[in-house]
């Protein structure tokens, strides 16, 4: 089980009482966007993807974990590695703080911070790449301030609204290997 502490929070592997809260950020339509979602998401998907949440990252190629205050206390966001690569040591990172009060806390600064660690020194990544829209600049700010670099942009990447938008994907390399 991974439990990774901060100073502030904690970032830990899914839990079953994790369900209600899951449940409430795939089916927020406001963030589908940044997810990929198109549909709403059951209790019934949620709870069976809960159950298989114990795969390894090598066996189900993401890993998706709860960004907390303390160890026991309920999700405030959920932080991934998607699209893990171990031929290439890369993969994706997204993350999502659920509540609007929550986010300049610092918290998805922290929690971002330990998945980079965890990546590049237990995963021993070499890359992590992310996604982000082009008007996101909260997204931007937070990834840049951890060295990512925008290395290109998808042109109309992103059907939103009726409108199709830019999406630029941001890098970043260990230096350490």
């Amino acid at each position: 089980m991974i439990t990774l502490k901060g100073d502030n929070i904690y970032i830990r592997a899914l839990e079953p009482n994790d369900l209600e809260f899951i449940y409430a950020v795939e089916n927020d339509q406001s963030i589908w966007e940044v997810s990929n979602t198109q549909t709403p998401y059951s209790r019934f998907l949620i709870r069976q993807y809960l159950e298989n949440a114990h795969q390894d990252i090598y066996e189900a190629k993401q890993l998706r974990l709860a960004i907390c205050q303390d160890q026991d206390f309920p999700a405030l966001g959920l932080i991934d590695l998607f699209d893990f690569d171990p031929k290439n040591n890369r993969a994706g990172v997204g993350i999502m703080i659920l509540n609007d009060a929550n986010r300049n806390l610092k918290i998805g600064s922290e929690a971002l911070e330990l998945l980079i660690r965890y990546s590049f020194h237990h995963l021993n990544l070499h890359q992590l790449y992310a996604n982000i829209a082009m008007g996101n600049e909260a997204s931007k700010a937070l990834f840049t301030k951890f060295g990512f670099q925008c290395i290109g942009v998808k042109k109309d990447w992103n059907l939103i609204n009726g409108v199709y938008q830019d999406e630029a994907i941001y890098q970043l390399i260990n230096q350490q290997f």
